[in-house]
């Protein structure tokens, strides 16, 4: 679709918002959102007509990218047919969605409860693991995130859990394996890997094992940096667990659904947790929709008994039917496998060498459509770009470089001092040498804080 300028409309849509719309996660008076007219593919553009290449996904959700005609029909025909009904009845929409993505999860993880995103998502699988266990602490990692609501933004190990935190959530953190800002003093991934799983067990034997219900773990954490675990550690992780048996939950709400290269970030480890969050890439963010795959042995906790939990919105048909042909067109069109190709044969490349150019790249990691660039000003030292948290003027060299990716038609997704590059997993390699043609530019502007 071309753009057609319209900036009169553009001018009445950022009034609307400005006058109504309480935005997330923002000082209300020091934002200013752009107007966006329209979206399709990995593009979007605004009322003025200029396009951006979305290198964000969304929030990293648009896996299939935006207005695919299959999904977008496939809501339509739903609505024409049943727009909603209640989460206690068995509908087509629902049951079909489940059967899909229980086929796709690894190992037992048959059983699917639907939530409304990946917040509630983790709220309820807390839930379930502490009555399967009966047991009131969770592990969770620093460098993580696991949600904006009152649990999952408790368990969240970045600092948006800062102001709500209360405390008393049973809550206990350890640090996970980032071998690049090693807390282990580690020289190599075997190094890391070991010694981050002996302080994940110390943790829990300090903390009482009989106290701990659930260790929580992005598969590859997602808004905190891109960190893949090294070999090894996932599987460490399951073995811990089940050794104090304690329910392991991985939360596959961003890396889930090919944007790893594979359905899930937990199929490159050959790990299968016992309790899986997802939901973004369940049905490309078309219409909300989230859920907890659950293990034989946590479902049957449930048999008989009551499980205390469930939401108005459960299963909504039309999230569902939604969700039911994205799974369909990922494999109708080969879109893992093409996720999974392009990022080792175009992006990783391209982005290994954007680093050699630039000194401002200090790593680059990732898999599939699944990337990040630690931007620092020395990378001998490693010292980060900006502070930890930086805001205001400490953050000007990471606002400088997303003025310049935006400036030249890209939109970057950048958190503290990282730029992750996520488009949609269904990304041409010429969308892809655009976006990198920008980031060259934008690059530049970084390096002029190096040092």
């Amino acid at each position: 679709m071309t753009p057609q300028p319209n900036p009169q409309a553009g001018a009445a849509v950022k009034a609307a918002d400005r006058a109504h719309v309480f935005h997330s996660w923002s000082a209300q008076e020091l934002i200013d959102p752009l107007a966006v007219a329209g979206a399709e593919g990995s593009y979007f553009w605004d009322y003025d007509g200029k396009r951006y290449l979305d290198l964000a996904s969304g929030l990293v959700y648009t896996n299939i990218g935006y207005q695919h005609p299959k999904v977008v029909a496939a809501i339509q025909e739903q609505a024409a047919r049943m727009t909603t009904f209640a989460p206690a009845f068995a509908v087509e929409a629902r049951s079909e969605a489940a059967r899909l993505i229980a086929e796709r999860t690894p190992g037992d993880l048959d059983k699917i409860f639907f939530t409304n995103g990946g917040a509630d998502a983790v709220e309820h699988a807390v839930r379930m693991a502490r009555l399967h266990t009966g047991r009131p602490k969770v592990l969770s990692a620093y460098r993580s995130y696991h949600g904006g609501t009152q649990q999952a933004v408790n368990i969240t190990g970045d600092p948006r859990r800062w102001a709500s935190d209360s405390g008393t959530a049973g809550v206990v953190r350890f640090w996970a394996p980032f071998l690049y800002r090693s807390r282990f003093y580690a020289e190599t991934e075997e190094q890391e890997c070991a010694r981050a799983l002996e302080h994940l067990e110390s943790t829990i034997v300090f903390e009482g094992p009989g106290t701990v219900a659930a260790v929580i773990l992005e598969t590859i954490p997602g808004t905190a940096g891109i960190m893949t675990p090294p070999p090894g550690y996932l599987a460490g992780v399951r073995e811990i667990c089940d050794k104090y048996g304690i329910v392991f939950v991985l939360d596959e709400v961003m890396a889930g659904f090919g944007r790893t290269g594979t359905w899930f970030a937990a199929d490159l480890y050959d790990v299968v947790p016992d309790l899986m969050t997802f939901a973004k890439g369940v049905n490309s963010g078309y219409v909300p929709l989230g859920g907890v795959a659950i293990s034989a042995k946590i479902a049957e906790t449930f048999a008989e008994r009551p499980y205390p939990g469930g939401l108005t919105y459960s299963g909504h048909p039309l999230a569902c039917a939604a969700a039911v042909a994205t799974i369909n067109v990922m494999a109708e069109e080969g879109v893992v496998e093409h996720a999974a190709r392009l990022g080792a044969e175009v992006v990783g490349p391209a982005l290994r060498e954007l680093a050699e150019r630039h000194p401002s790249v200090g790593e680059v990691r990732g898999t599939g459509m699944f990337w990040a660039l630690e931007l620092v000003r020395n990378r001998e030292t490693r010292e980060p770009l900006v502070p930890y948290n930086a805001t205001g003027q400490d953050n000007t060299p990471m606002a400088a470089f997303a003025a310049s990716a935006k400036a030249h038609g890209v939109w970057p997704f950048v958190n503290m001092n990282r730029t992750h590059v996520v488009p949609p997993c269904t990304v041409s390699e010429a969308e892809l040498k655009e976006g990198f043609a920008a980031l060259d530019t934008a690059l530049s502007v970084a390096d002029e804080y190096t040092e």
